[in-house]
């Protein structure tokens, strides 16, 4: 008896031994994860801040001072420009997509209708077929519409994301009823009772949503690419492209890098504004599980 269990003992032990050691390994991982993530913004940041020699005499790691001439070539350009029309369209297309999303999400969480399920599924398999795929169809409509080189095109073509539906159904779906029925009983009606009680609880939601949508509106290149072709009308990656092409000649990565390091700077903004209700929302899914 006593053998089993000091047995026992040794059992437990020995898996809490193993356990704390592929934390550690876990954890570990996850530095060096991160660590090779953030290597290649710092190498931005460092290259903004070099001047042109030193980046062509490569001696040094750091600057030998902290030079801002790049960053001030950079905005004496069309770069102002292009950081607007990004903006512009990004948080267009964001709220836009928001409010179409959500209601896409709601109508097939709540309401009760023929063919919902076959509508759903639809929607399913249009996630199975790559972007590229639908690039030229959706090309020749903007076209056919005489919205070629326009902003709006971006906007009309970005405005419905099938993976934010998706989300947003799921988390009405798991969304308590009891909430809903007591605000109708109030005399809410179905429109007023989306407005006023779930979309204020759906907070965490739509902000992870406003995060993916805008993030993948302002990373965009092959759609601008696709659509826009006058210059003071691009988009800023379409811009940053055009400029290293024009600075590569001369070895004049600096500005390149400068530029780079300025169009993160709204997604940071935008993450850290919003990352309490992506966390929130995550530690809601774990609770749930």
């Amino acid at each position: 008896m006593k053998g089993a269990l000091m047995g026992q003992g040794v059992s437990r032990h020995a898996r809490r031994g193993s356990g704390r050691h592929a934390g550690w390994l876990l954890h570990g991982l996850l530095v060096l994860y991160a660590v090779a993530t953030l290597v290649p913004f710092v190498w931005a940041v460092i290259t903004s801040l070099k001047t042109t020699r030193e980046i062509a005499e490569a001696q040094s790691l750091l600057p030998a001072a902290l030079d801002l001439s790049a960053y001030r070539l950079i905005l004496q350009g069309d770069f102002r420009q292009w950081f607007f029309n990004s903006a512009l369209v990004a948080v267009l297309v964001t709220l836009a997509g928001v409010f179409t999303n959500t209601l896409a999400g709601y109508t097939l969480a709540r309401l009760r209708f023929r063919g919902r399920q076959a509508v759903f599924r639809m929607l399913l398999l249009l996630i199975m077929v790559p972007t590229q795929v639908t690039m030229i169809p959706a090309y020749l409509v903007i076209a056919r519409f005489g919205l070629a080189d326009t902003h709006l095109a971006l906007v009309l073509t970005s405005l419905v994301h099938i993976g934010s539906i998706f989300m947003m159904r799921q988390f009405f779906i798991n969304f308590p009823t009891e909430v809903e029925e007591a605000a109708r009983l109030d005399g809410c009606g179905a429109f007023e009772t989306l407005w006023r009680i779930v979309l204020p609880m759906a907070g965490p939601a739509l902000a992870t949503q406003a995060i993916f949508i805008f993030m993948g509106v302002w990373n965009e290149f092959m759609k601008p690419l696709l659509y826009i072709s006058s210059v003071d009308k691009y988009m800023l990656t379409q811009g940053l492209n055009a400029a290293a092409k024009v600075y590569e000649k001369s070895a004049a990565w600096n500005v390149v890098m400068a530029g780079s390091v300025l169009s993160i700077l709204p997604i940071l903004a935008l993450y850290i504004g919003l990352n309490k209700y992506f966390v929130t929302l995550n530690d809601t899914r774990a609770g749930s599980k």
